[in-house]
């Protein structure tokens, strides 16, 4: 597999006459790829069907001549304000019902009729002008859906939308009615006209009803996207992609990859540390300038499943960020170590975020490859020698891991409208499987819960899914695999009711949810051998035999055979003793890796990465922190 740098550049900003010495530099430290254009659309257009694409078509050549390969952004995401004048009511409304205002980016909200039509006409004028230029190698469509929560909008446009999607869906209210379950509360509705968005409400509103909203909200981000794509596609023949997010949920990525080639995203390993990552203050503070050891690994992982095996980092962390609560400098040699870890998990290119650092406007914090005074920043020495490691390399063979988690974002929708205890969170969930799998040395790969075939894997979670059809239980369970299910996995129906029989009916395991608690973060419930549940716990009826138990005898890990029932969320330790056991069932080998020491196999490599602050030794080698190390298989 070929591996490839890249960085982020804006010519708008900066005098042309710098331009040529600009991509002169990016060739000479080994960049192949330059993406631009995302945010440029009020020099495009600087008036309504004025277009003024003379100075991209120079910055285009200019950057071509000197080697490099262009992804041509679409501007949606930062309509210009000439658009807002034109369409007064495209903005976006929070659950208070306030519009965002002009000033910023990401304004406008998805269900907006006329600021589509106005997104396919400039899509449409770039493709025509570019979509055979040689030097345009790929298209990105827009830029970071849901970013500063705007996938969810509150608004009359959203509003209208919404409605028909429900007389879509439904066809009738009295199927809707019969579906939500409105009867309680004489919540029963005679015409669509009648439904309104699930704000504003005295109490919760119903579930079933702000589920469905989650998915409309989803499906608005897919057709807005799709309207790009199917124009692109028309006038060329260069892979489209778009850069997705850390932790972002509200829309359905696997949805929205389906209508591109290629899926990327956009790693902020600090930033990311301060505001996504749920860890204790100690862990945050040995990680201050490394970020998470598991967080990158497991978007990487993400979004290689998302892409259907092709996936780039769009925009790497080169320096301190400036949007998070904390902004400090990274470790050196940690953008090398990121970047060789995106390749180990498969990417096909990692872009630097950005070319030069900004002196104006909001990002003028934000670090790049260049000081704003045009000299050297710290990363641009890593980012050459990761180009010079990458000559010197045999390319990476990718391989498929033995160990799988399946990953639903509906499910994470569903657990956000009933989340039954303030802090449980279907990504902490996830993300705490996964770090206790990475923990034990396990390379793993992450599935999407329709389409991907789930055989040839010895191991596959399933925690946290919350309603699974009988499809998709047939999938995973005759997939050969041993598998892990739950907790609250097929715990409730599509419409958000609680299913009979109870969860969570899974063949060949009798095993019944009969109740289920959440628990204060002061709550810990002990586990015969060592370990805790916490968050959360289901008392559970049936006939199969329990691996572990609480210390009051109440089973936590239940079944034999093929599938296996997990009852609480386990703490760290209990993770690691779960892995263990299940290895031993599936037969596959593990070890206790140092704290920080990460791994990650391919097909022709083992990669080890150094996340700690100190040295970390593994294979008889001393892995200095920053470290990466590889062997030959």
């Amino acid at each position: 597999m070929t591996r490839t740098l890249g960085t982020c550049y804006y010519p708008e900003h900066w005098p042309e006459e710098i331009w040529a010495d600009d991509a002169a530099r990016m060739a000479e430290a080994g960049l192949t790829w330059v993406r631009i254009g995302e945010f440029a659309w009020s020099r495009l257009e600087p008036r309504p069907g004025v277009y003024e694409f003379d100075w991209l078509d120079r910055a285009i050549d200019t950057l071509g001549q000197a080697g490099l390969k262009v992804v041509l952004g679409t501007p949606t995401a930062t309509p210009p304000r000439w658009i807002l004048t034109k369409h007064p009511d495209m903005l976006a409304a929070d659950a208070e019902g306030r519009s965002r205002g002009f000033g910023s980016r990401r304004h406008y909200c998805f269900s907006i009729p006329g600021y589509i039509d106005d997104c396919r006409r400039i899509v449409t004028e770039l493709a025509r002008r570019y979509g055979r230029n040689p030097h345009v190698q790929a298209w990105q469509i827009d830029n970071e859906y849901g970013c500063h929560d705007t996938v969810v909008s509150y608004s009359d446009a959203a509003r209208d939308a919404f409605r028909d999607w429900l007389a879509q869906r439904y066809q009738s209210t009295d199927a809707l009615n019969a579906a939500w379950g409105n009867v309680f509360w004489s919540m029963e509705y005679q015409s669509f006209d009648e439904i309104e968005l699930p704000n504003m409400t005295v109490t919760e509103p119903n579930p079933a009803h702000a589920l469905a909203f989650r998915r409309f909200s989803s499906d608005q981000v897919v057709r807005f996207n799709r309207a790009q794509a199917e124009i692109l596609r028309r006038h060329t023949d260069a892979p489209l992609l778009h850069n997705y997010m850390g932790r972002v949920l509200e829309f359905d990525h696997f949805a929205v990859g389906a209508d591109l080639d290629i899926a990327s995203w956009d790693s902020y390993p600090l930033g990311f540390l301060m505001d996504r990552v749920d860890a204790e203050a100690d862990h945050k503070t040995a990680y201050l300038r490394q970020g998470d050891p598991d967080f990158q690994a497991f978007h990487h992982d993400l979004y290689r499943a998302v892409g259907q095996g092709r996936w780039w980092v769009m925009e790497q962390q080169p320096g301190p960020v400036n949007w998070a609560k904390w902004n400090p400098e990274p470790l050196p040699g940690m953008v090398r170590l990121w970047s060789w870890e995106a390749f180990a998990h498969g990417a096909e290119a990692v872009c630097y975020f950005r070319w030069r650092q900004v002196p104006f406007a909001q990002e003028q914090m934000h670090a790049g490859l260049l000081r704003p005074d045009s000299a050297d920043a710290p990363a641009l020495d890593e980012a050459r020698q990761v180009a010079d490691e990458i000559a010197a390399m045999p390319d990476i063979a990718p391989a498929r891991a033995q160990v799988a988690i399946v990953f639903d974002y509906a499910s994470a929708w569903a657990w956000d409208v009933q989340p039954q205890g303030a802090d449980f969170s279907y990504f902490r969930l996830v993300f705490s499987a996964y770090r206790a799998l990475r923990r034990a040395a396990l390379s793993v790969d992450i599935l999407p819960p329709d389409g991907a075939d789930p055989s040839g894997y010895a191991l596959i979670l399933v925690p946290g899914m919350a309603t699974m059809t009988d499809a998709q239980i047939n999938r995973f369970a005759t997939s050969g695999a041993t598998i892990l299910a739950g907790p609250r996995t097929n715990a409730k129906t599509a419409e958000m009711m609680i299913p009979v029989p109870l969860p969570p009916n899974l063949p060949g395991l009798d095993v019944t949810v009969a109740r289920a608690e959440s628990l204060p973060p002061s709550e810990h419930l002990p586990v015969e051998g060592g370990g805790t549940v916490r968050h959360w716990f289901e008392v559970i009826e049936g006939d199969a035999p329990a691996a572990f138990k609480t210390d009051d005898g109440l089973p936590v890990l239940s079944g034999t055979g093929k599938i296996r029932y997990l009852s609480g969320w386990p703490d760290e330790d209990l993770w690691d003793r779960i892995v263990a056991a299940l290895c031993d069932v599936a037969g596959l080998s593990r070890e206790t890796l140092p704290d920080g020491l990460r791994l990650r196999r391919t097909a022709t490599h083992l990669f080890a990465f150094n996340y700690a602050p100190e040295p970390r030794r593994y294979r008889d080698t001393d892995i200095p922190p920053a470290g990466v190390m590889w062997w030959d298989l």
